[in-house]
């Protein structure tokens, strides 16, 4: 799975004075704090006040898992070489995975009480692996939810780390963008920028959390540029829709910062999910990873 977005080393190809950056790469810290916080805030009231705490509390072992368990020096120290081949120089199907991963899939237990994990952390290390290859190509319904859900936790906040790490640019090179040119993952959803890059469309990651910038009216799934509609299930300034499309029949959710300060992708994505049942009735397929609510 290609982008026409090349990822090369920094310094290699920097972009002019207000130019669009082609990628945003993840911070390294803050990002999990502000999103068990949204999450905890969305809880209040909702039909599934429940499940979000509960996905607060995974956020927040991710959260001690960076301070206490980061990602071994010598392999960040290494991310470099992975930079000058074709494609993604993190992508998810090609990329030999670190053992660490599976330390912080244990440290979630260290912390969090569930009888899925509980059960899943019998599993010997090379049915892990599997799953972790299942889920990363995905293949979702080879593993079952309440397992996929841990896993992605883990290999999201492994494949975050080296992305947040990476000395790389992005390359514009064309229009293909329907992957996340750091790891060939697929997004989870949309935002349009504020401040400085008010009105720019970034794809967010649905594993590494890289950004990467994409023309709007233009399908994310098939680069299609007719037959576009927007769904919300308020008004025309609702903070999150639907961008649905009539060639391919995909859709992926849009976000609108301006309209709600608050917003946090991934967060508000999980509780949204009455918007996505009523897309979904009107014959359209999430295009996307919802990183927190596997198919089964």
């Amino acid at each position: 799975m290609n982008s026409s977005i090349r990822m090369t080393p920094q310094g290699a190809g920097q972009a002019a004075v207000g130019a669009i950056a082609p990628v945003l790469l993840p911070s390294r810290e803050g990002n999990h704090a502000r999103r068990a916080a949204r999450l905890r805030e969305l809880a209040v009231g909702h039909p599934m006040a429940d499940y979000l705490g509960f996905v607060a509390g995974i956020v927040e072992s991710q959260e001690l898992l960076l301070t206490h368990r980061p990602l071994p020096p010598a392999l960040l120290a290494g991310l470099a070489a992975s930079l000058g081949a074709d494609g993604a120089p993190l992508d998810c199907r090609r990329h030999v995975r670190h053992g660490h991963w599976l330390v912080l899939l244990r440290g979630l237990g260290e912390t969090l009480e569930h009888p899925a994990l509980e059960e899943l952390l019998q599993e010997e290390d090379w049915r892990l692996e599997a799953c972790a290859d299942s889920l990363l190509r995905g293949d979702f319904h080879e593993v079952h939810s309440g397992e996929a859900l841990f896993i992605w936790s883990a290999l999201s906040l492994y494949f975050s780390q080296l992305a947040a790490h990476l000395p790389a640019v992005g390359i514009a090179q064309g229009e293909e963008r329907q992957f996340c040119p750091v790891c060939a993952s697929a997004p989870v959803a949309s935002s349009i920028l504020t401040g400085a890059q008010a009105g720019l469309r970034y794809l967010h990651c649905g594993l590494c959390e890289s950004r990467w910038h994409m023309v709007r009216l233009k399908c994310s799934n098939c680069e299609a540029t007719g037959g576009l509609d927007y769904w919300s299930l308020e008004d025309a300034k609702a903070p999150v829709k639907a961008e649905s499309c009539g060639e391919c029949r995909s859709y992926l959710k849009v976000f609108y910062p301006e309209h709600e300060r608050g917003l946090e992708v991934l967060a508000d994505d999980l509780a949204t999910l009455g918007l996505d049942a009523e897309v979904e009735r009107q014959g359209f397929g999430r295009s996307g990873v919802s990183p927190f609510l596997f198919p089964g």
